[in-house]
């Protein structure tokens, strides 16, 4: 082991200036920039109709007599008027959407009526209706359809409009949305969920939950132990399409007939399936994590424990404060506005009461700081019509220039369930992290237990229940494999990479890994040979820390590059993969900087 640890990489940088606090605690003294400041209010979240008064300039506000101005990056897009514009002038504010819709992965918004410095002028309903028309004709002309999310007037019958320009790419069926479903047990995210997706109020005792169940003793106690994918879609004109559109729908009907997709994921909230939740935030990549907090109970210690999880995977949230119909759920919210403004977290939390507030929380991500939050009731069903509308401007927030530099990368497919089915054999499903996926595509499966991978090809691909000829990086969907070739035992935390051809390149897996590591809360200190759960991409597995590299400890808000060893089998880990380490209350992120496969090493 000695001689191993002298492959400690002694140039790997082990600061981690740049990272923000993620436990609450502040270091040193001093004050900082940054672009969200407190004063000695910030923690007393006081609400002017509904509503923070720190929202300010951060979200686009019809009601604040201007926005700001127009943001030369993202889907957001300010026009004064579109009247009888020339073919030239018309061919360039095409060509000008095209780029909105790349920026928005498919999705734009457009503001009519407002200038590009974000006054509110205002047109007549003569501009305004030729203006609207200009816009669905450039849509039209890119394959694109409108809707028109709002439209106020502002003075002497002077309106501006707020439109969603949405054009599905040519290889798919609908844009996807992934949110994560998190929450402690009996907040209510079940039966929220069965009552979005089911169309079916609850009747106050966990009727609309049932469908949503797997299991029968999940059933019996009332507790989700394991992944659940449910889905709700949107039409072109945003109406709701869910098992209720009409008596005979299924969820690859659903699929169809959708240009939008929300998947939900319903998580388990129990302390007892917490790997399962962090394997699943991990592996599964969502867009966005939806928080469920109980009016009653308010914010319990597995409420922050996944606040602090999200907060640590980097990943927008927002909030649903449920069970409204049974206690005021204004304690909560302040509650919920006091954890959210702490040093450690830094959030504007912005309470949704009107549709207008809806859509500006979902259509203008201009400022990650902002937590939309959304009081509901499952029974009477207050504020959920909030809540479709807030998911349906929702967009899947990737920058089309990182999503094209994906794509361009070779496939890398990553394993997080596995199923068996008659006629069809092994089916996996998981993540496509990079590159195109298609039928009939050569692969390697692996690692296997000696580190090697194993050829396999891709015979059918699914996503949403559907039937689907491609996948593309960012993707998640289900896979089988040919009839006729042996495929090894498989396990979730596998991968499957594109098959090269280059045999002086082969993938292999590997025991031995550095990473550069800050550590957001341990209660006394980590030493080498602590014992931890890793999680990195869908794999989770038991590691040891074999060296810690300039110190012989850590702890809380300490950052050191640190060796690890997987206790089971190899993995496959690449350097540059985002880790997150825990067991029981302790707590740690990192990046991989250096790995040292098996066929290289000869370790094990």
């Amino acid at each position: 082991m000695e001689s191993f640890l002298s492959l400690f990489d002694p140039n790997q940088d082990d600061g981690f200036e740049e990272e923000p606090e993620l436990n609450g605690n502040s270091s040193g003294g001093g004050s900082s920039s940054s672009d969200y400041e407190t004063d000695a209010n910030a923690n007393e979240c006081s609400v002017v109709s509904g509503m923070p008064t720190e929202r300010g300039n951060l979200i686009f506000d019809f009601e604040q007599g201007m926005l700001p101005p127009e943001p030369q990056l993202g889907n957001v897009e300010y026009k004064l008027k579109l009247v009888n514009p020339s073919k030239q002038r018309f061919e360039h504010l095409v060509t000008q959407m095209k780029w909105r819709l790349r920026e928005g992965n498919g999705e734009a918004i457009y503001e009519i009526g407002v200038s590009d410095a974000g006054y509110l002028q205002g047109l007549s309903d003569k501009d305004m209706n030729a203006s609207l028309t200009t816009l669905k004709q450039m849509a039209h002309s890119l394959g694109a359809s409108t809707s028109v999310l709002r439209r106020k007037i502002i003075a002497a019958r002077r309106a501006v409009a707020e439109v969603l320009v949405r054009k599905i790419p040519d290889d798919q069926h609908n844009i996807e949305v992934r949110v994560a479903v998190l929450g402690g047990a009996d907040a209510g995210k079940s039966t929220l969920l069965g009552v979005l997706t089911q169309d079916e109020l609850d009747n106050g005792h966990g009727r609309a939950r049932l469908n949503m169940f797997r299991h029968m003793h999940e059933i019996q106690s009332g507790r989700t132990s394991c992944i659940s994918h449910e889905t709700l879609g949107f039409d072109a004109l945003g109406n709701v399409v869910n098992y209720k559109y009409n008596e005979m729908m299924t969820a690859e009907e659903i699929s169809d007939r959708s240009s939008k997709l929300v998947t939900f994921m319903d998580l388990a909230g129990h302390r007892r399936y917490m790997r399962t939740t962090v394997q699943a935030l991990s592996g599964y990549s969502p867009h966005y994590a939806m928080l469920v907090v109980s009016a009653g109970s308010g914010c319990n210690d597995t409420t922050e424990e996944h606040l602090a999880i999200v907060r640590a995977l980097d990943m927008p949230f927002f909030v649903l404060v449920t069970k409204t119909d049974i206690t005021s759920p204004d304690a909560t919210v302040q509650e919920l506005c006091n954890l959210l403004t702490t040093i450690g977290c830094r959030k504007v939390p912005f309470v949704v009461t009107n549709t207008d507030e809806a859509i500006s929380a979902g259509s203008n991500q201009i400022s990650e700081n902002i937590v939309p939050i959304f009081c509901v009731s499952n029974v009477t069903g207050t504020g959920l019509n909030l809540v479709t509308k807030f998911l349906y401007v929702l967009s899947p927030g990737i920058s089309n220039a990182e999503k094209d530099r994906l794509e361009q990368e070779s496939c890398e497919f990553q394993v997080d369930e596995i199923f068996r089915v008659s006629d069809v054999g092994p089916v996996v499903g998981g993540l496509l992290v990079q590159g195109v996926l298609t039928e009939n595509m050569p692969m390697k499966i692996g690692p296997l237990p000696d580190g090697s991978f194993h050829p396999v090809t891709v015979n059918t691909i699914h996503r949403n229940k559907a039937p689907c000829r491609v996948v593309r990086a960012g993707q998640s969907a289900s896979l089988s494999f040919s009839m006729d070739q042996d495929v090894p035992t498989l396990r979730s935390g596998m991968v499957l990479l594109g098959d090269i051809g280059n045999s002086l390149d082969e993938p292999y897996g590997t025991f031995f890994f550095q990473a550069k590591v800050s550590v957001l809360f341990h209660a006394t200190a980590i030493y080498v040979g602590f014992q931890t759960t890793v999680h990195i991409g869908s794999i989770r597995q038991t590691a040891v820390i074999r060296g810690i590299m300039g110190g012989e400890r850590l702890g809380t808000n300490d950052c050191a590059s640190v060796m690890f060893e997987f206790v089971g089998h190899p993995e496959y880990v690449r350097p540059g993969m985002r880790i997150l380490f825990r067991e029981g209350t302790s707590k740690g992120i990192g990046v991989v900087t250096q790995v040292f496969p098996v066929n290289k090493t000869g370790i094990k």
